[in-house]
């Protein structure tokens, strides 16, 4: 046991650096309100505190920090998507990754992989033919290998022929990374708390106020706020509370489920997908074999976890990983997603002005985290949209310019 531990238990004072300040009381008004207290608004706040001298903001959540979707994702991290606008937003959302342990003094267990999304078919070949070809082109490390390299690459995986669902090859995707997700909320938090930024857990947000097409206020259980500027940034209650502002979304709201093995010794080495049997895999720092599917299939607003989906996802896991039968399952849970019809989120301005969005991540969230949060605060602080997230605007669904994301979604994340 660390001898700093024994001391601290023994103290009689508990004279240890707190983190997090206690929760303030709100203030008549901020320059910024964000609502929302995970990954993306706090990396907002972190943003426009530290890049663009914007220090008064206020983070509000109905819940605990970092408790919604980013407490319940598997913390992937990839670049290796279809369209020019996807790769390009994740890949720099990737290279933050990368760097965000140093910057925040703060480590958030940032580890690289590698991704292999595996093909069973002759036309999941042509479509990891395609995404390599496009990764390649944009300067992305992802190409398409076969099963005598993923061999090499991943031994435990079961290539053989007689396979149910035999693996013809893959996309190697080489930067594949996770990282330990709450760590990268709470590094993002805590220094832009540092910065003056106000933290504001177990807040609700009832009501959004405006005056001539323009937001000028916030409606919480603990007192209405008035502010300049407003973004939005609640995962799975994206569609709940951009009503309170005035306009609809075109999202759905799905349940997606996740669950974790007992902690087993190392033996995999990569982030395992497969786009048709609908699951996927990776092993925790921890050991425990971190594994989900595609998401439900049908609106909910719920959390909850289900015996079906265990099921289906142990059946599939087990084609690929046979002696994987004996290990005992050791939780499950669920998060919500906000599915776009072009499977790519929703960034930007409103019909509100001086509202912003940040929505329609589905299950491909957490992975944007810092180029998110970097963009966002660049277009409030300024006023112009930046160019990594114009593709992404509320607007081109209304004028039939959709992004084609789907081919790359693979599975549940």
């Amino acid at each position: 046991m660390p001898f700093g531990l024994l001391k601290y238990g023994f103290s009689r004072t508990y004279p240890v650096w707190r983190q997090f300040p206690p929760r303030p009381d709100l203030k008549p008004s901020y320059d910024v309100v964000i609502i929302g207290g995970g990954g993306h608004g706090l990396a907002a706040a972190y943003h426009l505190s530290r890049y663009h001298g914007i220090t008064s903001v206020a983070v509000l959540d109905k819940g605990y920090l970092g408790g919604g979707n980013t407490a319940r994702n598997t913390a992937i991290i990839r670049s290796n998507y279809l369209t020019p606008e996807g790769v390009a937003f994740y890949d720099e959302a990737l290279r933050l990754f990368q760097g965000l342990s140093h910057e925040f003094d703060f480590n958030i267990l940032y580890s690289e992989r590698g991704h292999l999304t595996l093909a069973h078919t002759d036309a999941a070949i042509r479509t990891s033919r395609w995404r390599a070809e496009v990764n390649t082109h944009l300067g992305v490390e992802s190409r398409l290998v076969f099963p005598d390299e993923i061999a090499r690459i991943e031994p435990t995986l079961d290539l053989s022929r007689e396979a149910r669902y035999p693996v013809l090859g893959a996309l190697y995707h080489v930067p594949g990374a996770v990282a330990r997700h709450d760590a990268v909320a709470w590094g993002y938090g805590i220094r832009a708390a540092e910065r003056g930024v106000e933290l504001h857990p177990m807040t609700e947000v009832t009501g959004i106020e405006q005056a001539d097409g323009r937001v000028t206020g916030v409606v919480t259980d603990r007192g209405t706020i008035k502010c300049g500027a407003v973004i939005q940034a609640v995962a799975g209650m994206s569609s709940v509370v951009a009503g309170m502002a005035g306009f609809k979304l075109p999202i759905r709201s799905i349940p997606l489920q996740a669950c974790v093995s007992q902690p087993l010794k190392p033996f995999l080495n990569t982030i395992v997908v497969s786009g048709s049997l609908h699951i996927y895999i990776s092993q925790s720092s921890r050991g425990e074999l971190v594994m989900g599917s595609a998401s439900d299939p049908y609106v909910l607003y719920s959390t909850r976890s289900s015996l079906e989906f265990t099921e289906g996802l142990m059946g599939h896991i087990l084609e690929l990983f046979p002696f994987l039968g004996d290990v005992k399952l050791m939780r499950q849970w669920a998060g919500i997603t906000d599915m776009t019809p072009d499977f790519a989120p929703v960034m930007g301005t409103t019909p509100l002005d001086g509202y912003y969005i940040d929505a329609g991540w589905g299950t491909w969230g957490f992975k944007a985290t810092p180029a998110c949060g970097k963009n966002m605060a660049e277009l409030v602080a300024t006023g112009k949209v930046p160019d990594m997230i114009a593709p992404f605007t509320l607007e081109r669904f209304h004028k039939f310019r959709m992004l084609g994301e789907k081919g790359a979604a693979s599975v549940g994340h």
